[in-house]
């Protein structure tokens, strides 16, 4: 009976042994499984991002096809220096575009919506370029007109001119941009409305560039002016100038600002670091050589 006892005891252990071994194989399978599902997911997913960024490239380098082609079609030079420089930007974005990981998806999503703004903007230089198609057909014609009508009679043609000085000029006051909604509002140090002049710290000027199709879109510098009772001018530089109506004259502050046509909310800041004195203030308005906006607040002790 011992060596039978003993013989049934080693079966055990041998038994024991092979299903630990078994276990151990499927534990490693399992993981070795778990490993490369986990890996195909993340090729796949670099995979997909890899695909989403070339796509993106397309679309950039698209855009900035369509640019060359409108600049070819243009014969108005500063039409066409105002494609160069958006053609420009798109360039420079789908170079960084290039340089960015394909797993950057934060930085990717920022180009996209960049991307778009370029895209409105494409689309109002559109408007713009058949605008000014129609125009010069319309000129065109008109001069055919002038032509057959100075045969006929010089002061006809003298009209004409006129009235086509007439229509430039209202084309030139349709395009000019407006400041609207200005409103100043004076601050402490913890952005809280104060109206009591010693506890002010900063003006916080909002207002909204008004949508205007015939507008020429881009980047807009917006000059601001503070004047003060004594009609001086709040300024940090005798050396802050711009001009306006052919002369240099100062400003209290400037941003640039993206103008895609539509309207635009924009907001200023002036740290007050001089005496301020009771009376009747006033904020002034500038861009592209146009005073756009006036609004008037009052400061009391």
């Amino acid at each position: 009976m011992e060596p039978e006892k003993k013989e049934n005891k080693e079966i055990n252990k041998l038994t024991l042994l092979i299903m630990a071994v078994i276990l151990l194989v499927l534990i490693i399978a399992g993981g070795g499984y778990y490993i490369y599902h986990q890996k195909k997911q993340m090729i796949d997913l670099v995979e997909s991002f890899d695909l989403e960024k070339e796509a993106l490239e397309d679309e950039f380098n698209d855009l900035s096809l369509q640019y060359e082609g409108y600049k070819f079609s243009v014969s108005n030079d500063s039409l066409v220096a105002l494609l160069s420089t958006e053609q420009a930007k798109v360039q420079r974005l789908m170079e960084e575009l290039r340089t960015v990981k394909s797993t950057n998806a934060r930085r990717i999503n920022e180009l996209k919506k960049e991307l778009e703004t370029l895209r409105k903007i494409m689309r109002n230089y559109v408007i713009q370029i058949d605008s000014l198609n129609q125009v010069n057909q319309q000129l065109r014609e008109e001069n055919q007109q002038v032509v057959r009508q100075y045969q006929q009679a010089a002061s006809s043609a003298a009209q004409l001119t006129k009235e086509r000085e007439k229509l430039t000029k209202q084309v030139t006051l349709a395009s000019k941009l407006d400041a609207t909604g200005i409103s100043v509002t004076p601050v402490n140090g913890r952005g809280k409305a104060v109206k009591k002049i010693k506890q002010m710290e900063q003006f916080v000027v909002d207002f909204r560039l008004a949508k205007n199709v015939t507008a020429q879109v881009g980047e807009k510098t917006v000059y601001v002016r503070i004047k003060k009772p004594d009609d001086d001018i709040l300024m940090k530089s005798r050396g802050d100038l711009f001009t306006f109506e052919g002369k240099e004259i100062n400003y209290s502050m400037k941003k640039l600002v993206e103008y895609d046509g539509e309207e635009v909310a924009v907001t200023m800041y002036w740290n007050i670091e001089e005496f301020l004195s009771p009376g009747v203030y006033r904020v002034d308005i500038f861009t592209d050589g146009n005073l756009i906006g006036r609004k008037e607040f009052v400061l009391e002790k």
